[in-house]
């Protein structure tokens, strides 16, 4: 059986359901602890390596675990963007303040684009700017989209720094970046919809707030208060965080869908990749849940503390796991191997 609408339409939805619907509430211990366990392991082993030897071992080390550590606190992004409006307010205004402003990626950038991802009626097509139909497209694109990755740092301090102050002085400007320069996505013809622009005040003070931030770091070490070096290393471990992510990113979804077909709630599930692997190894490259990134589309409330719990219990106790088996990959290589190999098939 393959993942066809005529098998989605035989995908067990409504008992998957049944056998999860206790897993849909989050624990606040949990976010904290974890969240906050990791961004000072990381901006601790981000100081580390500032201050060691250049290239020793315990340089090197630091800089991984800065990488890793710091990665998966910038991901609780996608967390954010789940959880219920109103909710976690305090847990949102501390991830922006020491993760997501410090890496340039405050929270209103994945606000709105990537709930539309989830919409039936979005996902998939050529609105979805979390989705590219790579499987159908030369390989190439995959590497240029990875590539990216290591001007992307740059791009968001230009986003900020500069465009930020000049679109509040050009009015049309104002419109443009925040259509086309205010969302994380993976299609860089991606603009926001209409509806979609919230420039309201939460959003404009998480904005000037990294523009403020950026200003003043670069400007402290324009005036050496603070050593160039603090520069380099953070634009090297956000280019490592982004390359990572990227591979992620294409190991998430099955990407076949060339635009036109408006893919129903189950057809997103098949397109999309569980990488159960191993907890702490795969965990590394697919942090807070995302390597149950198709159970998490079946539901996408779900904490990301209870979706192994999910995939181990669906797995067990489906009457007919078949279908939900399609979507598991060994691990990464396997999951870059086969969207690969189908691209380039595909366009021969």
């Amino acid at each position: 059986m393959t993942d066809t609408p005529s098998a989605a339409q035989e995908f067990p939805l409504k008992e998957a359901h049944r056998l999860v619907r206790d897993l849909m509430t989050p624990n606040p211990w949990i976010y904290w602890t974890d969240f906050l366990f990791h961004i000072v392991l990381g901006w601790a082993a981000f100081a580390t390596a500032l201050f060691s030897p250049l290239f020793s071992v315990l340089q090197i080390t630091a800089y991984v675990v800065a990488v890793l550590a710091l990665y998966r606190a910038a991901i609780f992004v996608h967390e954010l963007a789940h959880l219920k409006k109103g909710t976690f307010k305090t847990f949102r205004l501390v991830w922006n303040l020491i993760c997501g402003i410090p890496l340039m990626i405050p929270s209103f950038t994945y606000d709105g684009v990537h709930n539309d991802h989830h919409k039936p009626d979005i996902y998939g097509t050529s609105k979805d700017g979390e989705y590219v139909p790579f499987a159908t497209k030369k390989p190439i694109e995959m590497v240029g989209y990875v590539l990216l990755s290591v001007i992307l740092p740059l791009l968001l301090v230009i986003r900020f720094m500069l465009l930020t102050p000049l679109s509040y002085l050009i009015p049309p400007l104002r419109k443009i970046v925040w259509e086309r320069a205010s969302s994380l996505t993976i299609d860089p013809s991606y603009k926001r919809a209409e509806n979609a622009i919230r420039s309201d005040t939460n959003w404009q003070q998480q904005e000037l707030a990294t523009c403020l931030f950026a200003t003043l770091t670069i400007t402290s070490v324009v005036l050496g208060i603070l050593p160039y070096s603090i520069l380099v290393l953070w634009y090297a471990i956000a280019a490592a965080i982004f390359i990572l992510n990227s591979l992620r990113t294409l190991a998430a979804h099955a990407y076949r869908n060339p635009g036109e077909h408006h893919m129903t709630f189950a057809e997103q599930y098949l397109d999309s990749i569980n990488v159960p692997g191993n907890r702490f190894i795969t965990a590394l490259w697919a942090p807070v849940g995302l390597r149950f990134h198709a159970t998490h589309h079946l539901f996408m409330s779900m904490p990301y503390h209870n979706l192994g719990k999910a995939q181990r219990r669906l797995v067990r106790e489906l009457s007919d796991n078949s279908l939900y088996l399609q979507t598991i990959r060994n691990g990464l290589w396997d999951a870059l191997t086969r969207i690969w190999n189908e691209s380039s098939t595909s366009t021969r």
